[in-house]
């Protein structure tokens, strides 16, 4: 193995993570939660014993400008974009091992290893 195999591996893997980025069409980012509820009124189905809770409701929670929003959906618009929410967690994935390899590579190229020679 020459030197510069190291360098030529982490070169392909970056170059593979970022074509995995360039694939991806759509990115929701947040928390999508199903949930069912119990309303406010007191003779309702839903405080009986066993409760027959009300929803189910899909809410999408995310971060905009520094504030929380809750989105409700349907289970329509869930289908339609669940690629898009699956894809935020791919991305940040992708990232994460993006950012790994290059540092990786650049730890390889300013700490070579060493040859056994002292000064």
């Amino acid at each position: 193995m020459t030197p510069d195999t190291p360098k030529l591996s982490f070169q392909a893997t970056r170059t593979a993570l970022a074509a995995q980025l360039a694939d991806i069409d759509g990115v929701l980012p947040g928390s999508i939660v199903v949930r069912q509820m119990r309303c406010g009124k007191r003779n309702c189905a839903c405080k009986a014993d066993p409760p027959v809770l009300h929803g189910p409701y899909i809410q999408w929670t995310h971060t905009v400008a520094g504030k929380t929003v809750t989105r409700y959906l349907s289970a329509e618009q869930l289908a339609r974009y669940q690629p898009w929410f699956d894809n935020a967690r791919r991305v940040k994935d992708l990232v994460a091992k993006l950012e790994t390899v290059s540092l990786q590579a650049l730890a390889q190229e300013e700490d070579p290893p060493q040859t056994g020679k002292t000064r």
